[in-house]
């Protein structure tokens, strides 16, 4: 048995963010995430893609169709506002079934339901079903890197004015060599940072000019940083 483990709110977040060409949900084995509330709650309102847990007349879990635990990346189930790995309650028994089945650890979501919501309304959805095109063409936000505070992403993201509004963005730190006057119609402190998108770039020389563009921002004031090469984005990560 894999074992359970805590998932906090931004892990789950930037696991349904997460993509390559296309949204990462759209891979059959890479996330199941299993809502163990009530029929009548999940209907209401659930987090995107979530399925909901059903159980036969013998209290066992029904596995939902499509899903192969073996070989699913990530598995994480919630309720209204677990809190605890300890005790019982619907997230908990719900997980402690996956896990006979699972590789990985089975992730229960800190705070559940609410505690997510109130952090992403944006996520809540009311839709059960999926075609893997819908999938595909979901819209990833950017990375979240301190909870409500940093977040990593692209071009196309920092011009969005959903991502901008959803995340309530005040700061944009460009990195590329296009201005992108685009950003300026917004109403947002814009640092640019003239670095060209290359191996060979130089984008140490810059650290300290960034860090301190954010450390002037006010402490609850959401940056957004725009680059444009995965390898920039590992830099500036580590």
């Amino acid at each position: 048995m894999a074992g359970t483990t805590f998932c906090e709110a931004s892990e789950l977040y930037n696991i349904l963010n997460q993509y390559t060409r296309l949204s990462r949900l759209a891979e059959f084995n890479f996330l199941c995430l299993i809502d163990a509330r009530a029929k009548g709650q999940y209907n209401a309102s659930h987090i995107i893609t979530a399925r909901n847990a059903k159980w036969d007349s013998k209290g066992k879990l029904i596995m939902p169709v499509g899903v192969e635990v073996e070989s699913m990346r990530y598995i994480v189930v919630y309720d209204s506002s677990t809190s605890s790995l300890q005790g019982s309650g619907e997230a908990i028994e719900c997980a402690e079934a996956l896990t006979k089945s699972s590789r990985y650890p089975v992730q229960i979501l800190k705070g559940g339901y609410q505690r997510f919501s109130a952090f992403y309304p944006f996520f809540r959805t009311q839709k059960i079903l999926y075609t893997i095109k819908e999938l595909e063409s979901l819209r990833p936000y950017p990375v979240e890197l301190l909870p409500g505070q940093l977040y990593l992403g692209n071009y196309k993201q920092a011009i969005n004015p959903h991502v901008l509004k959803d995340l309530k963005l005040s700061a944009l730190v460009n990195v590329s060599e296009d201005s992108c006057h685009m950003f300026e119609k917004g109403n947002h402190t814009i640092l640019h940072i003239n670095v060209s998108d290359s191996v060979e770039a130089d984008l140490y020389s810059s650290f300290e000019r960034i860090c301190v563009f954010i450390g002037e921002l006010n402490v609850f004031c959401s940056t957004f940083l725009d680059v444009t090469c995965y390898y920039l984005l590992l830099l500036f990560v580590y």
